[in-house]
């Protein structure tokens, strides 16, 4: 129960900012890597970059 509650108040504790990164950096090293992938790889780079640009402006 205790490391229950730990983990609520650290949660809770954690900034927006922080929570949208956890998110988007796998989202942009994931597009970083697809992109040397000739043809299709500047495409899904864009895509991916896009969705991590929403995500950051998402209000939380």
């Amino acid at each position: 129960m205790l490391k229950l509650t730990a983990l609520l108040l650290f949660t809770l504790t954690l900034s927006s900012c922080f929570l949208t990164k956890v998110v988007t950096v796998p989202l942009r090293v994931g597009g970083a890597v697809i992109s040397v992938i000739p043809v299709i790889g500047d495409p899904v780079d864009s895509a991916l970059d896009s969705v991590a640009d929403v995500v950051d402006d998402v209000p939380i």
